[in-house]
């Protein structure tokens, strides 16, 4: 009896253009694999090393830079850095020079996103149960969230080396852009240290580099992205990471469900004060900074599938926009990202 024939699953690859020449690592120098938990997410490490440290001592110092970001940046963390700026009084707070480099880049971006992406929503995310006071049970009341709208804002932020401006009662959240450049540090380090390809993974946050020993990149596949049937949707993407950092924001895994029963995102509109609106299921992001494509991801889910692709397409941004239409799911591929795609 002949079996059913199933259509095959179309097939997206992303393929970097220009991309920089990778040696093919010595055969002797195999993959090694390094991994745990930081960040309240897992991280993982595959790297070729032909020298360098012993495995044991690269996981000692990605964990070190891991404990780092986490003591300086994490607001789950009471005595980190980002925590004590947030309960300071109206001043000026000394900081680590790291915090004010991210902040700094995250109010650029606030800035050229019309605000459409802000740091300093700490408040909202608690308000809304996705910060460390924990979930909560309905929506925040209209009054409680015009209250923390008309309080300081990202513009009110000052960075100068080494402390941060406090306006009073603003609570920062980077979040968003964190683990992106934990990212980056540890592909720094990694460089740094003589290997010569790896592939590091924070979270669902990527960046990769060279070649295996089989003269193939390290291949990635975006997660499925479910339509309200609950069935996958859109093409397979599977981007080769080589000199490039992918990020996504969806709300696949973290949303809470509001009185009409529809899903209301983690992702925050910092100009309304509620979540985006579950029609776009997930943003994703190709950047050579993985803290760049973490950031950029967050601000075009809350530009939205309407303003989004345009705002990303006229800055050169690669990025692919999953829509929910009806039960199944649209994709929106802006011309930056269509220039890498190859589809089968």
């Amino acid at each position: 009896m002949p079996l059913p024939h199933h259509k095959p699953t179309p097939l997206r690859l992303i393929l970097p253009m220009d991309a920089p020449e990778a040696a093919l690592p010595p055969a002797e120098a195999p993959v090694v694999r390094l991994s745990g938990t930081s960040m309240g997410t897992y991280w993982s490490v595959a790297l070729i090393a032909p020298k360098g440290p012993a495995p044991l001592a690269l996981r000692r110092g990605i964990v070190a830079i891991l404990d780092r970001v986490v003591a300086v940046m994490s607001h789950w963390d009471r005595s980190s850095d980002l925590c004590r700026y947030n309960d300071s009084p109206r001043g000026w707070v000394p900081v680590d020079p790291s915090l004010c480099a991210v902040l700094s880049a995250a109010l650029h971006l606030s800035a050229n996103s019309g605000g459409a992406y802000d740091p300093a929503i700490g408040g909202l995310v608690d308000a809304w149960g996705f910060g460390p006071p924990g979930p909560v049970a309905c929506p925040p009341p209209d009054d409680r969230i015009a209250a923390l709208l008309s309080g300081p804002r990202w513009a009110d932020i000052r960075v100068e080396e080494g402390r941060l401006w406090q306006p009073g009662c603003l609570r920062l959240d980077l979040s968003s852009i964190a683990k992106g450049y934990a990212v980056d540090c540890v592909a720094r380090h990694l460089t740094d240290q003589g290997v010569v390809s790896y592939l590091v993974d924070i979270g669902g946050e990527l960046r990769g580099w060279g070649i295996k020993h089989d003269a193939t990149p390290w291949w990635v596949d975006l997660e499925p992205v479910t339509g309200r049937d609950g069935r996958p949707g859109g093409m397979l993407t599977r981007i080769a990471l080589h000199g490039l950092s992918v990020a996504t924001s969806g709300d696949s895994n973290r949303f809470m469900t509001g009185p009409d029963g529809r899903r209301l995102s983690h992702s925050l509109d910092p100009r309304t004060g509620w979540p985006v609106p579950d029609d776009l299921a997930a943003v994703t992001v190709l950047h050579e900074d993985c803290m760049m494509a973490d950031a950029l991801a967050t601000a075009l889910t809350v530009l939205g599938p309407e303003d989004g692709p345009g705002w990303a397409a006229a800055r050169g941004i690669m990025a692919l926009f999953v829509r929910r239409v009806g039960a199944g799911v649209v994709e929106i591929i802006t011309p930056a990202l269509a220039a890498l795609a190859e589809e089968g």
